[in-house]
């Protein structure tokens, strides 16, 4: 009754249409309305009592309901009710009970207690919350019609080998609504193995992004970014893979752009992604707002940051600001040499940081701290401003 080859062709139809607001059910209430009434009689037919059920009880268009009857049919109110009965008995408002027999109307003719609960029972098990599987339906219905066996299980366990804890699990699956009922995951993650990404990386890319695995021509993806060089043991791979799967070409094209109007070439910033992929899923904004500080604030070499494109990852406010107010300070002074690395204090860490350009420094240590402790306090100070 729920297997999803039956039902595909309905849902994909019933998709396709278009669904008339939400209406709160009235499960007493079975008979057709007069627009419906009007529209059969024009018809010269009396509406079944399945279209009527839908229409009344569930909020579907006549039309909707018309074609929806062709694909289930019941003749009492019984077993509809039953159902509606369940999922607002498992904490669903009726606005998701609507949503859901609208996008999934064959749920109406199961029995709930054997189709539906135990795939509550087992991710109740794995620690979800009943908000969870509210959520997870209400989003995804699919999962209703998936088989616990031959679906819902293994690509759960196949998810729980890479991240070892149902905890992390069950986060991975919250945060992507379309997990359950279809073959990508076991596909997709097959597809990565095969090509030689290792655990590790491929647990980073099912907590960094999930949807990666459910995805379309993935393959074509793997191939260009095996191609550019990237090691799929490494988490370089996983990471290019998220910058070119998940960048639309647009916004590819226009980063590139940003790059370009501070002194960078196309070639340059290909030969910066293929060493640190990181610097393309950095956001426009922030590319510039980077640059502007670097180059324009600060009057440094825009071709400094390409050593260390890592630096576009950290924060403006909280680590560049002010450890290049501490190296401008250094600089004015004669403590560092103009020939110096700039990069080199900016990618280390901050214990790091403190005894080597401040601390060591014992004539100036205390302008030093009360420079870079104010620099970091006053853009706190600023950043609870803007969001109060």
């Amino acid at each position: 009754m729920f297997h999803s080859q039956r039902f595909k062709p309905l849902l994909l139809y019933l998709n396709s249409l278009t669904i008339t607001p939400l209406q709160t059910p009235k499960p007493n209430n079975l008979f057709p309305s007069i627009l419906f009434l009007k529209h059969t009689s024009n018809a010269s037919q009396q509406p079944s009592f399945t279209v009527s059920y839908l229409v009344n009880g569930c909020g579907f268009s006549p039309e909707t309901a018309l074609k929806a009857s062709k694909f289930i049919q019941f003749e009492t109110p019984e077993k509809p009710d039953s159902v509606i009965a369940f999922f607002r008995d498992n904490g669903f408002s009726s606005t998701q009970i609507n949503s859901i027999v609208r996008r999934a109307p064959n749920v109406l003719t199961c029995d709930p207690h054997k189709r539906v609960l135990p795939k509550f029972e087992f991710l109740l098990s794995k620690g979800a919350s009943r908000s969870d599987i509210v959520e997870l339906v209400s989003r995804s219905p699919r999962i209703l019609y998936s088989s616990l066996e031959n679906n819902i299980v293994p690509s759960y366990e196949l998810m729980r080998k890479f991240l070892q804890t149902d905890e992390k699990t069950m986060d991975c699956i919250r945060s992507c609504g379309h997990f359950f009922g279809t073959d990508r995951v076991v596909h997709n993650v097959k597809l990565l193995v095969d090509y030689g990404v290792t655990d590790p990386v491929l647990a980073f890319l099912l907590r960094r992004r999930v949807s990666i695995i459910l995805c379309s021509a993935l393959k074509r993806t793997l191939d260009e970014v095996k191609e550019m060089g990237f090691d799929p043991s490494k988490l370089s791979f996983a990471i290019a893979l998220l910058a070119k799967k998940t960048i639309p070409k647009l916004r590819w094209e226009r980063k590139v752009e940003a790059f370009k109007r501070w002194g960078w070439s196309e070639e340059l910033v290909l030969s910066v992604f293929k060493r640190q992929p990181l610097v393309m899923l950095v956001s426009q904004e922030k590319i510039d707002r980077i640059m502007r500080f670097w180059v324009k604030q600060s009057g440094w070499d825009y071709l400094a940051l390409t050593k260390k494109p890592e630096i576009f990852g950290f924060s403006l406010e909280r680590r560049i600001i002010p450890r290049a107010l501490v190296v401008q300070y250094l600089l004015r002074k004669g403590l560092r040499r103009k020939s110096a690395s700039l990069i080199t204090p900016f990618s280390v860490s901050e214990k790091e940081f403190i005894e080597k350009y401040v601390m060591r420094f014992k004539e100036e240590t205390s302008e030093l701290l009360k420079l870079y402790q104010m620099s970091v306090q006053g853009l706190k100070e600023d950043d609870k401003m803007v969001n109060s």
